[in-house]
């Protein structure tokens, strides 16, 4: 028979959680694969099985007015292939993702790689840098703005619109109350946007293009490039600053890469799942559901924990490690099933190039002390100073 799920008092989005999350990984991951959180009002999915099998069963665990942890925001994403279950996600996921099949990226490839290492190569030249604005920002916000076609005011506001449409999805608290207008700013402009306003020959004038042949519901142009922005930018930008700031922890592991090129994708494995770019993300259930024994009521909301399952020693050895000849192609980070982040592929050239570039230019280097901000959904680094760089 079917338990009632295991109670905690924690707080998923406590600051001293947000900013260090993995010891309450622990903790919950000990007490049970769902754990019921009255704090935040969500029952917690935290071993690697139970959320892997969340988030392919879309029909049990719905997207539906339940990625985000407020009214207010479920609200606004209804329309988004984000918010929505199969068949109506089917057609808009074929929209948002037709310009990010690998066939779609490798005209994209080159440019990528080549930006990457004028980057880096301008970098290693000196002595030390900030990563986060000189690196981790600089390469995914000129990559997006390309991709889509972003000019001007728009081009200007990327960073910011980007980091508050993710805050937003937490809970009513202050961060998500002082983002909503600015997330607004952000929601207003794909309302009104038109092809015009963007770059000839960019993937978002394509997407209009796919809207005015009636491949996708008229008016649902605006939300797709919102997707784009909104998920696309902050995401990566957090994944790269964790690949120099645990090289520059771990610089045995730089150094194997180094050696061995090959280990590039490996490695971006590994920093995705070591440190998860994104904290918690949402579900709803739509039936009395069993999840290892114990029993979650229709209508719940689902926090996913990503990075725990990312750490469940039951499918990671030595999960704590961080090892680039892992090759943990099967991490959690880039989600799972027909939700599977769209733009996995783009993420992905842009962490290779960026850890080829490193291997090829700089011998040897330090990182300072990571400054974090607790942040609602994204974990990610605020600054890093690289000291000490030998360039190769």
């Amino acid at each position: 028979m079917a338990t009632t799920p295991v109670s905690s008092d924690i707080d998923l989005f406590a600051d001293e959680i947000l900013i260090d999350p993995y010891p309450t990984y622990a903790t919950l991951r000990d007490l049970g694969a769902v754990v019921h959180l009255p704090a935040n009002d969500v029952y917690a999915l935290t071993r690697y099985d139970a959320i892997r099998e969340a988030l392919g069963d879309p029909e049990t665990f719905s997207s539906v007015k339940a990625i985000g942890f407020n009214d207010g925001v479920n609200d606004a994403l209804q329309g988004t292939s984000l918010a929505s279950d199969p068949p109506t996600h089917t057609q808009l996921r074929k929209a948002l993702s037709a310009n990010l099949t690998p066939r779609a990226l490798r005209g994209m490839q080159g440019q990528i790689e080549a930006k990457a290492d004028a980057l880096v190569a301008e970098l290693a030249a000196g002595a030390g840098f900030e990563a986060i604005d000189a690196l981790a920002r600089a390469l995914p916000l000129e990559v997006v703005a390309d991709l889509i076609g972003f000019t001007g005011e728009v081009k200007a506001n990327m960073l910011r619109w980007g980091q508050a449409a993710m805050q937003v999805i937490g809970p009513m608290n202050q961060r998500t109350m002082e983002s909503f207008p600015i997330a607004g700013e952000l929601y207003g402009w794909c309302s009104q946007v038109t092809a015009e306003q963007l770059t000839e020959g960019s993937i978002g004038r394509g997407i209009f293009d796919a809207e005015a042949r009636g491949e996708i519901p008229e008016g649902t142009a605006g939300h797709i490039i919102h997707q784009y922005l909104g998920a696309g930018v902050d995401t990566t930008v957090a994944a790269i600053g964790n690949v120099v700031a645990l090289f520059g922890r771990h610089p045995e592991q730089f150094e194997l890469v180094r050696q061995d090129p090959t280990l590039v994708p490996a490695a971006f494995a590994e920093v995705l799942r070591y440190w998860v770019p994104i904290h918690v993300w949402g579900r709803r259930t739509t039936r009395d559901v069993e999840i290892d024994g114990a029993l979650v009521p229709a209508g719940a909301h689902i926090a996913l924990l990503l990075g725990a399952g990312n750490h469940d020693p039951r499918h990671f050895t030595d999960p704590d490690t961080f090892s680039v000849e892992r090759n943990p192609v099967d991490h959690l980070s880039f989600g799972y099933g027909p939700h599977g982040c769209a733009g996995q592929g783009l993420a992905r050239m842009e962490g290779h190039a960026v850890i080829a570039a490193l291997a090829k230019h700089v011998q040897s280097f330090r990182v300072g002390e990571e400054e974090r901000l607790p942040s609602n959904i994204t974990r990610s680094i605020e600054s890093l100073d690289v000291l000490d760089v030998v360039a190769a």
